[in-house]
């Protein structure tokens, strides 16, 4: 028995009860509180919720704008085509998994059964091209150019087809207007992914994403998206707990994007594709004396830039391809193409992310900072034809000597001694290897100063920056590379790579005397790109303003209303006063009549006393390849540059070319003579298109025109017949592409890294 009183334990169950009570009551009350909380007080919420999933969204997508040239040519538009597409949610309802309905599919198409399977199957880190990258739930295409038969047999036998359509439908259309290409500045589409989807399912309007949408991955597509994308129509559809619709619970309309207005002229922009490409051309037919061998010119970029402005009026970039490729989905084969090293990485823009050494385009900027250092304007120098600095020999192009001469005649004849020998004296005022507390660094500053080592700000995306091998890039690299390099000099090799890595190990942070001079003719570790160097040469030619680049004029409605305008932006000034740009600017006139540029110009019979050009030459030497060519040029109105790597000299590979793209601006003939009617733009055109009231641009007949190049295969024609007899609504509208290639510097270590790779030779620049 136990000892415990019964009083005492008869209260102690009494304390139990009550605490029990109090749980239960305290429970009971959570549980009343959380019920009004969700029946009462947030009623609505959870109705709302409750509605939205019997609700299903129906994507109509809208129109894309079109982007227009400056007079209103379509470089980018939409036509009808017939896309058969396929529903993988239906496949998958199937027993078989719709294995069956493809391979009748591929039949009717002609098209082999796997690769049907592949075009429909979805995208993962496994999977390689092609494979489809949108929404799952939206439907797929598996052609864009099914014929009105193939049509009719799919639509007429749906139950051999359940999930499949073919329906007309507006695809994107890189028109070729007036036969130019402008791939990689117009760039291409490809589907919006579901994780896009998602992380802007909270937004509105434009910022939200719809599995139908197409949005633009490259070029002007991906910048102006926005503008251009338009607003998708959607239907809310009711439906009961079995799928079924039940009622519309509301409909927006789709809404066409605007139109976007560049500065490109389609006609100038095809004289300068086929210049570039000619020069190429020629380039591989030209023997190279110093490798014994053709020259390879294996890539290459040119840019007209407007000088008043910094609008571009023409961008070429070579390799190119066939933007349409992309349209209705890319294949597998044209995929590997574009990303292979055969065929030299097409989806490059050489013009803004080629990066090279300058060579001696670069001296106006090394005549600038050696002025602002305080070098005498007016003063000579010697012109030796080497000179010997850290203990190692600097030779003139062909060992050329002009004895004592002027900065002006130093640009005309491009003699690099000269340049060798400001660059080293100024180092030794620097403080040499043991530089001085702040030293000037007068070259590395003013090169800043004329925007190198920066991107332009240009309206098209993965923009490079080129380098500026300053103090604090050269300590920088070395900590990233000190390792490998001692590594590989200590396996005792002799190549020219051994050496270097045997000197860089020891004391590559150090800005050395071969450094600073190599960097006054643009060779060493300089990048710069073309369309960096035209926005200097267009500062040259404007009186000092450095403009950001631009390619778009203005955004246009669909009625043709202007809806906002995209004026030029001043980035900066010229470093020096108008006397040093005076200076130049004779200088590099004389370049054309009797520098080094003369024999493609003056000797070739341009009229020079009546429409004035400058020029700078530069020859890059780049270490285990052949020179790179550059050419950079400018009018009253135009700045003109273009580079072929591996191309010969600057005037040898591009003075060419070069010169007929003028002739073709102002109507000069082979001789000389100037035929207005045949200029195809002799002045900027500053104006914006006319529209007529639909919104069509009004193209006014040019004088002279360009024969356009075959614009491809042409599209199966869609009927009034056709339109009628395929039922079923519209379906999406030009979101049928596969997954967007990325554009800018590949991942160090690639194939394509080579194409983007600096300079590593010691390099003199040539003439």
């Amino acid at each position: 028995m136990s000892n415990i009183p019964e009083t005492g334990r008869t209260r102690r169950v009494t304390i139990r009860l009550v605490v029990l009570q109090i749980l239960v009551l305290s429970l009971l009350a959570t549980l009343g509180g959380r019920l009004w909380y969700l029946q009462i007080r947030n009623a609505s919420v959870y109705t709302a919720k409750a509605t939205g999933n019997h609700i299903r969204e129906v994507v109509e997508p809208a129109v894309r704008g079109e982007i227009l040239d400056a007079s209103g040519r379509i470089l980018a538009g939409n036509e009808t085509r017939l896309v058969v597409s396929v529903s993988r949610t239906s496949l998958l309802q199937q027993k078989d998994g719709g294995k069956a309905v493809l391979g009748r599919l591929a039949d009717v198409l002609g098209m082999p059964a796997k690769d049907v399977q592949e075009k429909v199957r979805l995208c993962d880190a496994k999977t390689p091209q092609p494979c489809w990258n949108g929404s799952p739930y939206q439907p797929i295409p598996v052609t864009k150019e099914a014929t009105t038969q193939q049509a009719m047999q799919i639509m007429e036998r749906r139950e051999d087809f359940p999930g499949v359509t073919a329906q007309p439908t507006a695809v994107r259309r890189y028109t070729g207007a007036e036969g130019a290409n402008m791939a990689q500045v117009l760039g291409y589409l490809s589907p919006v992914t579901d994780d896009e989807v998602s992380k802007t399912a909270d937004k509105s309007g434009l910022d939200r994403y719809l599995p139908a949408d197409q949005i633009g991955r490259a070029g002007l597509e991906s910048v102006y998206d926005r503008d251009l994308r338009g607003t998708a129509g959607i239907t809310q559809l009711e439906v009961d707990n079995l799928g079924r619709v039940i009622g519309t619970a509301g409909t927006a309309a789709p809404q066409t994007g605007n139109n976007l207005v560049t500065s490109i002229d389609a006609r100038v922009q095809k004289v300068v594709e086929d210049n570039l490409a000619q020069a190429i051309s020629d380039a591989r037919n030209t023997f190279d004396k110093v490798t014994n061998r053709n020259y390879e010119a294996d890539s290459g970029a040119a840019v007209v830039m407007d000088v008043h402005t910094g609008r571009i009026v023409a961008m070429a970039s070579a390799p190119t391809y066939d933007p349409n490729l992309w349209v209705g989905g890319i294949s597998g084969k044209d995929y590997q193409s574009l990303n292979s090293k055969d065929s030299n990485f097409p989806l490059l823009n050489r013009a803004i992310q080629g990066q090279s050494a300058p060579g001696s385009t670069f001296k106006v900027i090394s005549t600038t900072a050696a002025v602002e250092a305080g070098y005498p304007l007016d003063g000579t120098y010697a012109c030796p034809k080497s000179v010997t600095i850290g203990g190692r020999e600097f030779k003139n192009f062909e060992s050329e000597s002009f004895g004592s001469i002027t900065l002006e005649r130093a640009l005309e004849v491009s003699c690099d001694t000269v340049f060798y020998g400001l660059a080293n004296d100024q180092w030794l005022k620097d403080g040499g290897i043991k530089p001085k507390k702040d030293p000037g660094d007068w070259f590395f500053k003013t090169a800043h100063q004329f925007g190198l080592g920066a991107k332009t700000g240009i309206d098209l995306p993965a923009e490079v920056t080129g380098r500026v091998p300053d103090r604090q890039w050269k300590q920088s690299f070395y900590d990233n590379n000190k390792d490998a390099w001692c590594k590989q000099a200590a396996q005792g090799g002799n190549s020219f790579s051994d050496q270097i890595a045997k000197e860089n190990c020891v004391d590559g942070y150090q800005m050395r005397a071969g450094d600073a001079a190599n960097f006054a003719i643009g060779q060493g570790d300089t990048l710069v790109t073309p369309v960096q160097m035209a926005r200097i040469y267009s500062a040259l030619a404007n009186g000092g303003t450095f403009y950001r680049p631009t390619i778009a004029k203005a955004v246009i409605s669909p009625s043709g209303d202007l809806v906002r305008e995209i004026a030029p932006h001043e980035d900066a000034k010229f470093p020096g006063d108008q006397k040093l740009l005076s200076y130049i600017n004779q200088a590099t006139a004389g370049v054309i009549t009797s520098g080094t540029a003369a024999w493609k110009f003056a000797g070739a019979g341009w009229p020079q006393d009546k429409i004035e050009l400058h020029a700078k030459t530069g020859t890059a030497e780049v270490e285990g390849k052949q020179t790179t060519s550059w050419l950079t040029t400018y009018s009253k109105d135009y700045a003109v540059v273009m580079t072929i790597s591996q191309g010969g000299t600057g005037s040898g590979g591009s003075g060419d070319a070069v010169r007929r793209i003028y002739q073709a601006l102002y109507g000069v003939d082979d001789k000389g003579a100037i035929d207005n009617g045949k200029a195809l733009l002799p002045a900027p055109q500053a104006e914006l298109p006319k529209f007529n009231a639909d919104g069509t641009a009004i193209v006014k007949p040019a004088a002279y025109t360009v024969d356009p190049a075959p614009a491809g295969v042409a599209p199966a024609a869609v009927t009034p017949a056709l339109l009628d007899a395929v039922q079923g609504g519209p379906a999406p509208a030009s979101a049928f592409l596969d997954p967007p290639q990325p554009t800018g510097r590949p991942a160090p270590g690639t194939a394509a890294d080579a194409a983007l790779e600096p300079n590593r030779g010691p390099g003199r620049g040539r003439a």
